[in-house]
C-alpha cells in the first residue's frame, strides 16, 4: 500500500505542477496515468475508464477550492456566471457521469482519446474562439452548462478546456473567464463524484480501498500534493517560456493518445 501510495503522490505533484504551469486541468493529466497504473493494482479491464475517470473528478474538487480561492482574491471570478451557469452544470455533469457507468471502457476510451487530440490540436495551433457574442440568458446559460458538465464528466476534467472558450467567446475577459471556470470546476468535481459512487456502489470486482468508481489511494495521493505544487507551478508561469512549454506538452498528449488508442486493437 505504501508504495501505491508513492505512485500517486507524484503523479500529485506532476499534475498539480502542469495545472498552474500550462493553465490546463488536472484530469488531463491524471486520467491518462490512471488509466496505465490501475491494471497494475488489480482493477480490470471491465472498470477501468470508469474508476479512472471518477478519481480524477474526486480529486479536482480539493484542487478547484484552491485554485478558486486564489483566483477570488484576485478579483478574478464573475460570480453571476458562476451562479447562472451551476445549475446546468450539476445537472449534465451527474447524468453524463451514470450514462458513463452503462458505457464500456471501450467506449469511453474513444472519447477520451479524441478529447486529447482535441486539446492537443488547440494547444499546438494556438486556437482561440473569437468573443462573438454576449454571455446568454438563464436558459442559454442552462444549456451551456448542461453541455460542459455531461462532457467534462465523460473525460474526467474540470472543465475548464471547455468554459474557458466558451466564456472568452461570450467577451469575458481571459484571466476573468480563467477564474471563473476554475469555480465551474468545483460543482463539476461535485456532481461528477457523486454520479461515479452512485453508479459504481454494489459493483463487482472493483477492489478494496474504493466507493463507487472513487479509488481511494489515488485520491488521497494525488490530492496531498496537488495542492501544494500547482501555486508553485503558476509561479514558474513567470519565469519559463510557456509557449513552447504547451507545446511540448501538447506533443505529449498527442502520444499518449495514440499508445491509448493503439491499446484498442
Amino acid at each position: 500500500m505504501i508504495s501505491t501510495l508513492l505512485i500517486f503522490v507524484v503523479l500529485g505533484v506532476i499534475a498539480g505542477i502542469l495545472a498552474g504551469l500550462l493553465g490546463i486541468g488536472g484530469g488531463l493529466v491524471i486520467v491518462p496515468i490512471l488509466y496505465f497504473a490501475l491494471p497494475q493494482l488489480g482493477i480490470t479491464e471491465a472498470q477501468l475508464m470508469h474508476v479512472a475517470l471518477g478519481t480524477s473528478l474526486a480529486t479536482i474538487i480539493f484542487t478547484s477550492i484552491s485554485s478558486m480561492r486564489a483566483h477570488n482574491s484576485r478579483g478574478a471570478i464573475r460570480w453571476d456566471i458562476f451562479k447562472t451557469i451551476t445549475p446546468g452544470i450539476l445537472i449534465g455533469t451527474f447524468l453524463g457521469s451514470c450514462f458513463a457507468a452503462y458505457l464500456n471502457t471501450t467506449i469511453l476510451k474513444i472519447i477520451f482519446v479524441i478529447f486529447l487530440y482535441y486539446v492537443a490540436s488547440q494547444m499546438l495551433l494556438g486556437l482561440k474562439p473569437k468573443a462573438s457574442r454576449q454571455v446568454p440568458g438563464t436558459w442559454g446559460m442552462f444549456g451551456a452548462g448542461n453541455a460542459i458538465g455531461a462532457m467534462s464528466s465523460l473525460v474526467g476534467i474540470g472543465g475548464g478546456t471547455l468554459s474557458v472558450p466558451f466564456l472568452t467567446m461570450c467577451n469575458i475577459p481571459i484571466h476573468t473567464a480563467i477564474g471563473t471556470a476554475a469555480a465551474i470546476g468545483l460543482p463539476i468535481a461535485l456532481a461528477g463524484t457523486a454520479g461515479f459512487i452512485w453508479t459504481g456502489i454494489g459493483v463487482q470486482g472493483l477492489p478494496d480501498w474504493t466507493i463507487g468508481f472513487i479509488y481511494l489511494p489515488a485520491l488521497i495521493g494525488i490530492v496531498s500534493t496537488s495542492m501544494l505544487t500547482a501555486p508553485f507551478g503558476a509561479k514558474l508561469a513567470h519565469s519559463l517560456p510557456v509557449a513552447k512549454l504547451k507545446m511540448i506538452f501538447a506533443i505529449l498528449l498527442l502520444v499518449v493518445a495514440t499508445k491509448m488508442l493503439i491499446s484498442l486493437f
